[in-house]
């Protein structure tokens, strides 16, 4: 297994294109199960969950064509829907978080669908209960097998109705949308999620002769249609990267362009990163962030001490929660990350705490960081990574620290990052990839 050795406090400076959005593959490529004709979809970054996703696609019968290192074209003609049956289908969908929405497609296209607990980070909690009722609500029955860890499901008559949803999942909103699609009649979803990821879902599918509306806003309408078509897309850059690397240049104090990043569709992020003090210029379509020697936490209007906290888009995402807290721990001043969404994202703090970084954890969800200016540099340890995002972070960190560090379980950050060492050596950079 490969591990990073990062030699910290090297100045960066160069311009950085952000990869295609993982979370938006993940959605984007279960879509083209909807449709016989052909799907090309560019923009797909080369991250081990999307390979892993275009593989078990593959498996299913769906033919792959690579155009391009990140531009595929996809024909699910002919769906081999007795693979879901054997035991390698389960181990392939078992080791990945996106396996849960084919569901929505199969079930839309074919009438059932079958898949195990899908695995991902181990992040807390996170439930599927919003995917299930949704297809309840459809008109599908339901049945989970505790023994062999199988979630079945049979939908042979999907009917269009009315749903609250009972939290705005991401990829719940995006699997029940994807079966609605071809349900009969006309669907409404409430307190659907509304992040870009799903906007585009939706805009693909309309492409594919969909009839949705309310894209972009928590009511989404869905009059289904008899059968979809073939269609191009194009991913968005990825938003979590592109914070990752706002984040980074505040850490380092790099002079660094992120090209081609979408501002339009980032919503809060870049203010969330200027309330901590980051410098940045938009110049066109590009991120510009100067070399800055320290930069201080804002407060709130009343001078008391700032929250940043995760909240449903247009909220700020949590995937970003864990760059902002050890970007924190180098600037001026105090804030207050409040993870609300998962119970165990910040348990990695005990590293930071370990390279010398001023943290109280006061319970699963809520961490006080006490910024040191970078008057007391972080210093190298040995770490591992539990997560992609956290494993992101102590990536920044150690960037910036003093000394040499090594990371291992890099599998994960190579999860959702492509080809981070290299993308960050070309611009000043000192990572070593070790098997």
């Amino acid at each position: 297994m490969a591990v990073f050795e990062i030699k910290g406090g090297q100045k960066l400076k160069g311009e950085l294109t952000p990869q295609g959005a993982k979370n938006e593959a993940l959605q984007i490529l279960n879509a083209v199960l909807l449709t016989e004709e052909a799907v090309t979809i560019n923009n797909i970054p080369q991250i081990r969950d999307v390979i892993k996703l275009i593989e078990l696609l593959n498996k299913l019968g769906v033919e792959v064509t690579k155009i391009t290192e990140a531009n595929y074209r996809f024909c699910a003609k002919n769906v081999n829907l007795d693979y879901m049956l054997t035991e390698d289908f389960k181990n392939q969908a078992a080791a990945l978080r996106g396996s849960v929405m084919i569901l929505g497609p199969l079930l839309a296209r074919f009438g059932k669908a079958r898949v195990p607990k899908p695995g991902g980070d181990k992040i807390g909690r996170r439930r599927l209960d919003t995917h299930f009722i949704g297809f309840e609500k459809l008109g599908a029955k339901f049945n989970y097998d505790a023994e062999d860890g199988f979630y079945t499901i049979d939908a042979s008559n999907l009917q269009g109705c009315y749903m609250l949803l009972d939290e705005a999942s991401v990829t719940g909103t995006a699997n029940i949308v994807m079966a609605a699609v071809l349900a009969k009649g006309k669907t409404t979803i409430y307190n659907a999620a509304c992040e870009p990821y799903l906007q585009q879902l939706c805009s693909m599918l309309n492409r594919m002769g969909a009839k949705i509306t309310g894209i972009g806003s928590n009511l989404l309408n869905i009059e289904g249609v008899e059968s979809l078509g073939g269609t191009d897309h194009t991913m968005l850059p990825d938003m979590i990267e592109i914070g990752s690397f706002i984040g980074l240049a505040g850490m380092t104090g790099s002079e660094i362009t992120i090209k081609n990043a979408r501002i339009d569709m980032l919503g809060v992020i870049p203010g969330v990163f200027q309330r901590l003090g980051i410098q940045m210029e938009f110049r066109g379509d590009d991120i510009y962030i100067p070399a800055q020697d320290s930069y201080e936490i804002d407060t709130f209007i009343d001078g008391s001490i700032l929250t940043i906290a995760d909240a449903p888009w247009p909220g700020f995402t949590p995937d970003l929660l864990s760059i902002v807290l050890v970007v924190a721990t180098q600037a001026k001043g105090t804030v207050l990350i409040h993870q609300k969404m998962f119970e165990s994202r910040l348990f990695f703090v005990d590293k930071l705490i370990e390279m010398g970084a001023q943290i109280i954890l006061c319970d699963p969800h809520r961490a006080n960081v006490i910024g040191l200016n970078k008057v007391n540099p972080l210093r190298g340890i040995s770490m591992s990574s539990p997560d992609i995002r956290a494993g992101v972070s102590l990536l920044i960190a150690a960037l910036s620290a003093k000394g040499t560090s090594i990371i291992s379980n890099i599998d994960q950050i190579d999860r959702g990052y492509q080809n981070i060492d290299k993308r960050l050596n070309a611009i000043g950079a000192d990572i070593k990839r070790i098997n």
